[in-house]
């Protein structure tokens, strides 16, 4: 069977790919969902996500399934427990501004009804549909990752940067960068994400 054109950078290792096919620039629109990618794009922050993607499991393990609820009522002592954990990236920073987010995410989701109603204001509730031919023309941030991280530090999140940003807005599905060339370009156009059925 032919392999169907993807994303270079998807085919560096299985779980790159198996993220990028089922994953990776998917309209995304559950709030609990929301808040694992926050928190898992800040705890990349000067890694590779490869190193995040081995990682995610025991993330979900000891992050409560990224439950906000539970996350922001973290103590320090927990802290200190999550700090001691090798199965995530035991960085104070990183850790402590996941407990901080979880609060800011549930006022945001409060003041605005859930918090994806407030994320996908910055690209006015559609996709950006980009038209990529190659990984180098993708850009690192944009205007409205700039905007989105302004936002979010004014209303103390923290490992909010605007290239943090635009990787949330890329994996969330708020911008489809897969390339024109790529299987998933035309599917996550659509608010499933999902593959037509072939025809004959």
């Amino acid at each position: 069977m032919t392999e169907r054109p993807r994303c270079p950078w998807a085919d560096a290792d299985p779980l790159y790919r198996a993220y990028h096919d089922q994953e990776w620039g998917v309209p995304l629109h559950d709030d609990q969902r929301l808040f694992e990618m926050l928190v898992l794009e800040g705890a990349q922050a000067g890694l590779s996500w490869l190193t995040v993607l081995r990682k995610r499991d025991d993330y979900r393990r000891v992050f409560d399934a990224f439950d906000p609820r539970k996350v922001a009522r973290y103590t320090p002592a927990r802290i200190e427990r999550l700090l001691q954990d090798a199965g995530i990236i035991r960085n104070r920073q990183k850790i402590e501004s996941a407990v901080n987010n979880a609060t800011r995410f549930l006022a945001v989701a409060e003041e605005f009804g859930s918090f994806d109603a407030y994320v996908w204001r910055f690209v006015n509730g559609r996709p950006i549909v980009n038209a990529w031919t190659s990984l180098k023309d993708l850009p690192p941030s944009t205007a409205e990752s700039g905007a989105m991280s302004r936002d979010l530090r004014a209303r103390g999140f923290t490992f909010v940067g605007p290239t943090i940003c635009y990787a949330h807005m890329q994996a969330t599905g708020m911008v489809n960068d897969h390339l024109v060339s790529c299987f998933r370009y035309e599917p996550c156009q659509r608010p499933s994400g999902r593959l037509l059925p072939r025809t004959r």
